[in-house]
């Protein structure tokens, strides 16, 4: 007799894509290119890349502008868009300041007042996009123009500095556990709440839903408007621990700064495996994206790349990222 062939484990690959998200290819893809590039800059400078410093500084690049990235993911799943991701995190990180140094407010205050201040306009943007009608590239458009000029006129174009608040320097530079910057728990807290979120409440759950088939959640008797609102609500609370952890970072709320910050965020969701179309993303998928994004710029500038070639190398990148999602809708459907 032929001895029976044992059943096939199943479980394992069905845990992993569980993990992974239903595009479980996308982020094993994008993880295997973070991993070769980490690969190619070892390889090509092992005395500077390899190094616990570098390795730090790229740990604490990625800790903000992931942050930044983790925002923008809910915004992209319901097929929207946030220009104003940059400019709001210094306008958080301005505010933070009026709070706190201007006003003599206590940390306990003034740091959910940032948070409250980026949910707050967030919620403009929303109300905006759906009351208004204004599509979210204009309206978001709009509202980054707006912020960064309040941002200027408010510290009268000066930064504000932090010195004398005791304890602000440690939310990004402080360690509680050793040789690991503090902002870099703050993005792995960040990132774990909001995969919770986006995975296992109704926000998330009307994220993905509003991202797929607008038309099919209103006419299911949703209150659309309502939950876009909290959409980008949810996102610019998320964009105000940003600008905490940059204010924290420098020292200092820089009112000039920001601007650009949007444009690297986006592309680490992109890259992460999120949509532009709407309907599909994951956190883990823009953690993955916004690494990719930072070891790029740090193993290019180690092998001293022209900052100009360092732009055509990230734009080839997101063109391409772009290019395979539509392949990818294409097959789909």
């Amino acid at each position: 007799m032929t001895p029976a062939k044992a059943p096939m484990d199943t479980a394992a690959p069905s845990k992993l894509k569980r993990l992974l998200g239903a595009d479980a290819r996308q982020k094993l893809l994008a993880f295997a290119s973070l991993l070769a590039l980490i690969a190619i800059f070892g390889a090509l400078k092992p005395d500077a890349f390899l190094t616990e410093e570098n390795v730090v500084g790229i740990l604490q690049a990625t800790s903000v502008n992931g942050v930044l990235a983790v925002a923008c993911t809910f915004v992209i799943i319901t097929a929207g868009i946030d220009l104003s991701v940059g400019v709001l995190m210094t306008f958080c990180s301005v505010m933070a300041g009026v709070f706190m140094v201007n006003w003599g407010l206590p940390m306990a205050v003034g740091v959910p007042g940032a948070i409250a201040v980026g949910a707050l306009m967030g919620c403009a943007s929303g109300l905006t996009i759906t009351k208004l009608r204004v599509p979210p590239f204009i309206a978001t458009l709009g509202l980054m123009m707006l912020l960064k000029g309040l941002s200027l006129i408010i510290t009268g174009t000066r930064p504000i500095y932090f010195s004398d608040i005791e304890g602000f320097d440690a939310i990004a530079l402080g360690t509680l556990i050793p040789g690991l910057p503090n902002g870099v728990l703050v993005f792995a807290l960040v990132a774990g709440v909001s995969a919770i979120v986006l995975n296992k409440t109704l926000l998330g759950r009307y994220t993905f839903a509003l991202g797929s088939n607008e038309e099919a959640v209103r006419l299911s008797g949703v209150n659309v408007d309502r939950w876009k609102i909290i959409v980008y609500a949810y996102s610019g609370a998320v964009c105000g621990i940003a600008g905490l952890m940059m204010a924290s970072r420098l020292n200092s709320a820089q009112p000039a700064l920001g601007q650009g910050y949007e444009l690297d965020a986006i592309a680490a969701v992109v890259i992460g495996g999120t949509s532009l179309a709407g309907g599909v993303g994951t956190i883990l998928g823009t953690v993955i994206g916004a690494f990719i994004m930072s070891v790029l710029v740090n193993g290019l500038r180690i092998l001293s790349v022209a900052q100009e070639w360092q732009m055509v190398l990230t734009g080839l990148i997101i063109i391409l990222a772009v290019y395979t999602d539509n392949l990818r809708r294409k097959r789909q459907h």
